[in-house]
């Protein structure tokens, strides 16, 4: 090579490798420092934009699993409340029971039908107040009528358990399950429904004073709890008295509340099975969002061990670099010695 003074080619090429251990050098220093491999799109731009899709999919996955564990939420609410109602009705059919029997006279039957009707208002009370979030549990009317403020829809509920919006990542809670469960929503459907006497459950509460389309009243729930105890009502008065009439019974109105026990009995089955579920969701969520973390991780996530060595490597030739640029800047003196 020859000796020359305007242009250092050594200084050039050592200016060129020093650039290149501190890009080097630089790059290594960000991504220990930030723990990732890939900051901007020039590390990788394939992987930048698989990175991010990844990211967007782990967020909205996280959302479906909120979503899955409210839906649990308000199911187990739903249940419980249910399993109140039943209680209730429970303890007014083993009354209605008792009352059947004929030991009892005006005044144990008055006390009965007392019970009965404080029980009887308090599932209308649970019914209407039992809600999550704004939205009416035990209200929907099957007929379509009255359900504005209910918060449900005529197909129920979805429950947004998937990344998309097919039907594969939704979960439907049938309106069925949030049926009116008043008294009126669960006995007035049976009105016209004939007992053993071949009397109607109309004709029965009819007898005690009563209109079985209008169970939200109280006096009408005071002739519901008298059927069931076996009062009739006598207008000249106003009060109940003890039926005459063997066939017409507390007995008749066993089977009336054997139906709506039942009916919530067959609710609380169908929510115990969206409960599997949407736990069967949640579940797979987590799967999901297990493997596409660790898949986002092998992509973008640094590897300290490989890059501390980089680093090493990249400070090492920088140093020499710089090392050998000075010493490449005094090769064109040595021309001095040749004048």
């Amino acid at each position: 090579m020859p000796l020359t003074i305007n242009t250092n080619i050594s200084s050039l090429i050592a200016q060129r490798n020093l650039t290149s251990a501190t890009n080097s050098m630089n790059q290594a220093l960000e991504r220990l420092t930030t723990g990732y491999k890939i900051n901007n799109a020039k590390d990788n731009a394939a992987g930048y934009s698989i990175a991010n899709m990844w990211e967007t999919q782990l967020g909205s996955l996280d959302v479906a699993a909120d979503n899955a564990a409210t839906g649990i939420d308000l199911l187990t609410t739903a249940e419980e409340t249910y399993q109140l109602l039943t209680s209730h009705l429970q303890r007014v059919r083993d009354l209605t029971e008792q009352a059947a029997n004929g030991t009892y006279g005006s005044a144990s039957k008055k006390a009965i039908q007392s019970e009965i009707s404080a029980r009887l208002m308090e599932v209308n009370r649970i019914s209407a107040n039992a809600e999550f979030n704004g939205i009416k549990l035990m209200a929907y009317n099957m007929d379509g009528t009255g359900n504005e403020a209910v918060g449900i829809t005529e197909d129920g509920i979805n429950l947004q358990v998937g990344l998309y919006a097919d039907e594969n990542s939704i979960i439907n809670l049938n309106v069925e399950l949030f049926a009116n469960a008043s008294l009126s929503g669960l006995f007035k459907s049976l009105a016209s429904e004939p007992s053993e006497s071949g009397k109607t459950l109309e004709d029965l509460i009819s007898e005690a004073g009563g209109d079985v389309n209008a169970l939200g009243t109280d006096a009408n729930i005071e002739a519901f709890a008298a059927a069931c105890a076996g009062l009739v009502y006598n207008p000249d008065d106003g009060s109940y008295v003890l039926q005459t009439e063997a066939a017409n019974g507390p007995k008749e109105m066993l089977a009336f509340l054997d139906i709506a026990i039942n009916d919530i009995s067959s609710r609380v089955t169908k929510i115990g099975a969206v409960q599997n579920r949407v736990e069967s969701a949640v579940s797979a969520l987590d799967v999901q969002s297990q493997n596409l973390t660790s898949s986002l991780s092998t992509l973008r996530d640094t590897d300290v061990a490989e890059e501390s060595s980089a680093y090493i490597q990249a400070s090492i030739l920088q140093q020499a670099s710089a090392t050998l640029l000075s010493t490449a800047n005094q090769l064109p003196s040595i021309a001095l010695n040749l004048i």
